[in-house]
């Protein structure tokens, strides 16, 4: 490792480092706008500017010079801040200086280092240049003017995202940057963009001119688009969520987070459920919630042990645990998860889990896609496998060909191929060290789990410390519902053959309407949405960020979430309302507070009370490993996969462009 100096203190670095990395590591501050820890090296924007020696005896860009064994490097000499100064002098030419007005201002890192490094003065008396703002899409607003040429969107768009779509036109004085012929970003990433600008030329076009980051109170959530669990922050004003930003953890999304994940904030306070219905006569009318609830009570009680729950996919573990209780108390043991009709054996949670973990499958050298359009079912699982394929691995795919923004070989439509893959495929397998097979959900619907379980020996997927065979889920609530025994062995054909008299949808959305036809269906959740529309009670309940929770995500990776805000009008957290209805039924439940609840469901449920990945011996199901057929993806639409999403307007606007491929002219500002 090389040794070098940085400011007098002497330490070691790793071999390849940057001086800029040197530096960070001995606890100097570097300005930089161009560089990107997670993006390649540019070197384009020279703030980074430092002196070493020996070399010659000007600053140098400290991004782009290795670490050399021996290098003595300085970053508070007189030579440095002059040469600093000079660049920030330089990228304040052009810029419009429009801080007031700008949505960027107060985390804007041109600020920020123009406090530091900006001069009272400038030498340049020539106007200034303006360039046309560009469509970027439905998610990012665009003000080029204040562009610095700093290129982290076009490596983003190319080497994170994989939609090598924005680009930089012609040479000095003209370069601006730009979309493909000006056309949307079709990425389900684009809303990062914003994030990686260090100036306001991208924004949120969602939230342009909707709060200053000043007024916002954050606190820590958990992301329920989909089953990776990526880490969000929740910027609150007042009563109201205003914007979801990533939070950063290297084990899961890093620092990126989906368009939906990002922009479905508008949902929050739309259609929302805020008060009791009853239906009479074919027709939903407002109800006290004591009569919302006696109806339920008596429902309960008159169903005696012909009940059953029903969770939806946003779930926290603490709802279904108290749902779990309350039928106990029934005796029954009608619980079931999967509400579109999934059926897989769930007696073995390794053999339905993400065993290489998240951030583990970047060191695959071969990867297998069985029926999993991953780049819509898990984005920052893509960005990951997206890795594997630009360091030169193999990634090959069974099902209907799309695109998935990198390299892949496409062996087919059919399911059979898993257990006898084309000579290609099994070559790259028998020579790789970490082969790996993500097995989606479209071949899990297909009934494609024991065929993918049985390759697991003959492609090589089990090693000393490595476990290629993953499952990718697409609902927050999978993971958490299985380990509390929401499964029936027939999935939800067992609860229908059971004929119950009550079902209690929980959040459950996406459960066709004509299933369960004979029960008396309580519906508690957010949105007036399917589930509302086929109950013949609907109770209002708190979504994701009204409320503490516990979720679990595809790899086993067990995380909390903070309340952020309170549920609207007369609406309650759905233990809570579980919690009183029990008690009018006259088998009150256990606990009488959240935290009560909690302390129960983990000393019942141990695993849940861990704080990160839980253990996963591996123990295979025996499973018929005779699968067929075509793979049909599960998810049509990206962007209206739930109930929030389908409440969202701007989800229904990323729907038109990115999905059905409608062309909005806009006017002229």
């Amino acid at each position: 490792m090389p040794k070098v100096t940085v400011d007098g203190v002497e330490l070691e670095v790793p071999q390849g480092a940057t001086v800029l990395q040197a530096c960070e590591l001995a606890g100097k501050e570097i300005p930089r706008f161009c560089y990107h820890e997670r993006l390649s090296i540019a070197g384009n924007c020279r703030m980074c500017l430092v002196e070493v020696a020996p070399g010659p005896p000007k600053p140098q860009a400290s991004c782009a010079l290795p670490a050399a064994d021996g290098q003595t490097i300085r970053t508070d000499t007189p030579m440095v801040k002059k040469a600093r100064e000079g660049v920030m002098e330089f990228l304040l030419i052009n810029h419009p200086l429009d801080c007031p007005i700008c949505d960027q201002g107060g985390e804007c890192d041109l600020q920020d280092q123009a406090v530091a490094y900006g001069r009272g003065f400038s030498r340049f008396e020539e106007n200034k240049r303006a360039i046309d703002d560009k469509y970027m899409g439905p998610v990012i607003k665009t003000s080029m003017t204040r562009c610095i040429q700093c290129t982290r969107c076009m490596r983003f768009a190319d080497e994170v995202a994989g939609v090598p779509e924005i680009g930089m036109l012609y040479r000095g004085e003209d370069s601006q940057i730009t979309s493909y012929l000006e056309r949307t970003v079709t990425s389900e990433l684009a809303g990062n963009l914003a994030d990686v600008c260090p100036v306001g030329a991208l924004l949120q076009k969602p939230q342009i001119f909707e709060f200053r980051s000043w007024e916002l109170r954050r606190v820590p959530g958990i992301d329920v688009m989909d089953a990776v669990g990526s880490n969000i922050r929740l910027d609150v004003r007042q009563r109201q969520v205003m914007r979801i930003l990533p939070r950063i953890n290297e084990d899961v999304n890093e620092e990126w987070i989906s368009d939906k994940t990002r922009h479905h904030v508008d949902a929050l306070v739309r259609n929302r459920l805020d008060r009791p219905w009853v239906r009479e006569k074919g027709k939903l009318r407002e109800a006290s919630w004591k009569e919302a609830l006696e109806i339920f009570a008596k429902r309960l009680k008159k169903a005696g042990s012909k009940v059953a729950a029903i969770a939806g996919d946003l779930l926290d573990a603490e709802t279904m645990y108290a749902a779990k209780k309350l039928l106990e108390s029934q005796g029954s043991t009608l619980l079931e998860g999967r509400q579109t009709g999934l059926t897989y054996d769930c007696t073995s949670l390794s053999a339905v889990a993400f065993n290489s973990t998240i951030a583990g499958i970047e060191s695959a050298d071969v990867v297998l896609l069985v029926g999993s359009n991953v780049r819509w079912e898990a984005p920052l699982i893509a960005t990951r496998v997206r890795k594997v394929a630009r360091k030169g691995g193999k990634v090959f795919a069974t099902g209907p060909e799309v695109d998935l923004g990198m390299k892949v070989e496409w062996l087919g439509n059919d399911l059979s191929l898993v257990g006898k893959l084309p000579k290609g495929a099994a070559d790259a397998f028998a020579k790789a060290e970490r082969a790996a097979v993500i097995v989606g959900p479209g071949a899990l619907a297909a009934g494609g789990l024991g065929a993918a379980l049985a390759q697991v020996g003959p492609l090589g997927l089990m090693k000393d410390g490595w476990n290629g065979f993953n499952v990718l889920h697409t609902s927050a609530a999978r993971m958490a519902s299985i380990m509390l025994g929401y499964a029936q062995p027939g999935g939800l054909a067992d609860i229908e053959a059971a004929k119950p008299e009550l079902a209690i949808l929980l959040g459950a959305d996406e459960m066709p309407a004509d299933r369960l036809d004979g029960a008396f269906k309580v519906y508690i959740g957010h949105h007036g949405d399917n589930g509302a529309r086929q109950a013949d009670l609907v109770l209002p309940g708190a979504l994701y960020a009204e409320k503490h929770g516990t979720y679990v995500n595809t790899e086993g990776r067990v995380q909390r979430a903070e309340k952020a805000a309170f549920p609207p009008g007369e609406a309650r957290e759905d233990w809570a309302i579980l919690r009183a209805v029990s008690e009018l039924a006259g088998k009150a439940l256990p606990f009488d507070s959240f935290g009560q609840l909690h302390a129960a469901m983990i000393a019942e449920f141990p695993q849940l009370g861990r704080d990160g990945l839980i253990d996963l011996p591996w123990s295979p199901p025996k499973l018929d490993a005779k699968a067929q057929g075509p793979i049909r993806y599960p998810i049509a639409d990206f962007f209206l996969t739930n109930a929030i999403c389908r409440n969202s307007p701007t989800m229904h606007r990323c729907s038109e462009e990115l999905v059905q491929k409608l062309h909005y002219e806009e006017a002229a500002e």
